[in-house]
C-alpha cells in the first residue's frame, strides 16, 4: 500500500467517522464560519477546563472529506492541551498548510494526512477552516 493510499484512507475514515461531531443548539455555538467558495460550514463550541486545558472541543461540520476530516483531526489534537500549547498548535498547522512552516511527520500523527493539501491552493481554506474557527473560539473564552 502506498503512503497516499494509507493517508487517503485515514482522510475518509475521519470524514465518515467524525470525532467530537455534535448537533449543537444555538445557544452552544461560539462560532459559525462558511466558506462562500466551496460551502463548507463548521459551528464549533469549545471549553477549558479550570486547569487551562483545552476539555472539550464539538462541531457540527458540513463540507468536504478535507474540511469534515480536518475538523475532526483538529479536535482530536487539541482536546486535553493546554490552551498555550494548543493555539501554538493551530499557528503550526496552518503555516504548514500554507507552505510557510515544516513539521516533522513523526509530530503530526493523524494530521500528516493532510499535509498534501498545500499543494492544492484551492483547498487549503478546507483543511484551515476549523482551525480558524476554534481558534475564534479560544479567544472568545479568554474574553468571557
Amino acid at each position: 500500500m502506498q503512503m497516499d493510499d494509507l493517508y487517503q484512507e485515514m482522510i475518509i475514515d475521519h470524514y465518515k467517522h467524525p470525532r467530537h461531531a455534535a448537533t449543537l443548539t444555538d445557544e452552544e455555538v461560539l462560532v459559525d464560519e462558511e466558506n462562500p467558495t466551496c460551502g463548507d460550514r463548521i459551528r464549533l463550541t469549545a471549553t477549558v477546563a479550570e486547569d487551562g486545558t483545552v476539555s472539550d472541543i464539538r462541531y457540527d461540520a458540513n463540507g468536504c472529506a478535507i474540511s469534515v476530516a480536518s475538523a475532526s483531526m483538529m479536535a482530536e489534537t487539541l482536546v486535553g492541551r493546554p490552551v498555550g500549547e494548543a493555539r501554538e498548535q493551530i499557528r503550526d498547522f496552518v503555516e504548514l498548510m500554507r507552505g510557510r512552516k515544516e513539521i516533522d511527520p513523526s509530530e503530526l500523527g493523524d494530521l500528516v494526512a493532510l499535509e498534501g493539501v498545500k499543494n492544492f491552493p484551492m483547498r487549503i481554506k478546507c483543511a484551515t477552516m476549523c482551525w480558524h474557527a476554534v481558534e475564534h473560539a479560544l479567544n472568545q473564552l479568554a474574553t468571557a
